[in-house]
């Protein structure tokens, strides 16, 4: 496994890869047409993810075996409110890792560079939004010691998903 920053060249397979993800452990938590409406607005070449890499702002940084994208980090300013992140904070936007990989240190690897990072620019707290129903991601965060610190609602096509915001003192 190769750990690297991203360059702009990674963002298609990064897309797909975070798609696949996505589709993976969320689908079953909001209707065909809300499924379909999130996806159009989060990936594809005018999507979300793929204007975050155009934006240099936003630090990614993969994990690569071969050819494939085995996870990533996205780390950049909190777009959360002030009394959830005050200055000094950074946000850990997403940590995506590919379901082959999970249970296998990718993830550890991951978060260990998010905190290094937010650690070199100064920050003094990492925060991270998770939805509710999301208990492996949950059980991990609060195993590195992130607490729960209050809500934000995050939108999935048509419908409102409660997300926990989590902030770890770094």
């Amino acid at each position: 496994m190769i750990y690297r920053d991203a360059t702009p060249s990674d963002g298609p397979a990064v897309d797909t890869m975070s798609r696949r993800s996505w589709i993976e452990t969320f689908r079953h938590s909001c209707s065909p047409a809300d499924l379909a409406l999130y996806l159009a607005e989060a990936y594809g070449p005018e999507g979300a993810l793929m204007r975050d890499f155009r934006d240099p702002a936003i630090h990614f940084h993969l994990a690569v075996e071969g050819d494939s994208v085995a996870g990533y980090a996205k780390l950049g300013d909190s777009y959360l409110h002030a009394g959830l992140a005050p200055p000094g904070t950074l946000q850990l936007m997403q940590i995506y890792v590919a379901s082959g990989w999970h249970g296998k240190g990718v993830a550890h690897a991951l978060m260990d560079w998010a905190t290094a990072s937010a650690r070199d620019r100064g920050a003094n707290a990492l925060v991270l939004t998770v939805w509710e129903g999301n208990d492996r991601a949950l059980a991990f965060y609060r195993r590195l010691g992130f607490a729960h610190i209050g809500d934000y609602a995050f939108k999935t096509g048509t419908q409102i998903d409660r997300d926990l915001v989590l902030r770890l003192t770094l």
